[in-house]
């Protein structure tokens, strides 16, 4: 190892996730980067979790043991890890060929990054392509409108990812948002072109199966960086409310009980910012019209 060559630490959470476990850890075991450090923190799995983790004993560390969520036993991980470069990989994602030399390599050649994230796909259930994952150029305003940053194509200096604070362990859905927040307002975050992970979307998902919670935690993330939550993302809350319909997906269609709830939304969640508000939805219902007629 050297400072061209730095120990990568990557860090799995699980819980009875054995079904798409395997394929996460031979997509990180499979990389032709040489120094990779790899544990796994199941949080106590009982679906033979802790069997596939034994077949790889001696190529990953793990510890099965009850934790208090994603986000805890990561920092977990992250204390036991020794990389100079950190990152986590869900065990339902997975890395594509090459991606963590990569990673490197573009870190090595922006010693100021603080993070370094690429491009990724939605894959489906079986590992189909569904789309690519929305990912766009670093704009540290533009995270109040969206979390662009796709997590498991995304890679951490280990002093930046300490000194945000690490990962808020009362979050749940939220936390890669709420870090993206937090470490974009003191270190650079470099966009990269080249593909390096999957994001895997599928029935038995923790986000598909709590979209109301999910996007109330973003509403109280919003609320606690920047005091208001803007209108795009109460247009899509209010639209899941009225369809069920995940808006990643199926993007919202302007109607009267759309707008009308997100009127009502935007009151509860600014009540001190209405003039702004109602300036915010006004445009972005001028923005959906304008897309309609396309």
């Amino acid at each position: 190892m050297s400072e061209r060559e730095p120990l990568v630490s990557i860090v799995t959470p699980c819980y009875n996730t054995a079904r798409f476990l395997e394929e996460t850890i031979c997509s990180v075991l499979s990389q032709d980067y040489p120094y990779i450090e790899y544990l796994v923190m199941d949080g106590g799995s009982t679906d033979g979790t802790r069997e596939i983790l034994e077949r790889y004993r001696g190529r990953l560390r793990y510890i099965s043991a009850p934790d208090h969520g994603q986000a805890d036993a990561i920092n977990r991980g992250f204390h036991l890890s020794r990389g100079s470069i950190f990152a986590f990989l869900n065990a339902d994602d997975t890395y594509l060929p090459g991606a963590v030399a990569t990673a490197v390599q573009n870190m090595v050649n922006r010693p100021d990054a603080g993070v370094v994230y690429g491009e990724a796909y939605h894959v489906g259930e079986f590992g189909q392509v569904i789309a690519r994952y929305p990912v766009r150029p670093f704009d540290p305003a533009g995270l109040r409108l969206r979390c662009y940053i796709c997590q498991p194509a995304s890679f951490m200096r280990r002093w930046a990812f300490e000194s945000a604070g690490m990962l808020d362990p009362q979050l749940h859905f939220a936390l890669d948002y709420d870090l993206w927040i937090r470490i974009a307002r003191q270190h650079t975050m470099l966009k990269i072109d080249q593909y390096l992970a999957t994001s895997r979307i599928h029935p038995h998902n923790k986000t598909l199966r709590s979209l109301r919670s999910v996007f109330r935690e973003v509403c109280a993330v919003l609320q606690k960086h920047y005091g208001y939550v803007p209108c795009n993302w109460l247009y899509g809350y209010g639209d899941y409310l009225l369809t069920g319909r995940n808006p990643m997906f199926e993007p919202p269609k302007p109607t009267l009980a759309n707008l009308g709830l997100c009127f009502l939304l935007g009151s509860y969640y600014n009540p001190r910012h209405l003039l702004r508000y109602w300036k915010d939805m006004a445009a972005t219902a001028r923005s959906l019209r304008n897309r309609a007629l396309l």
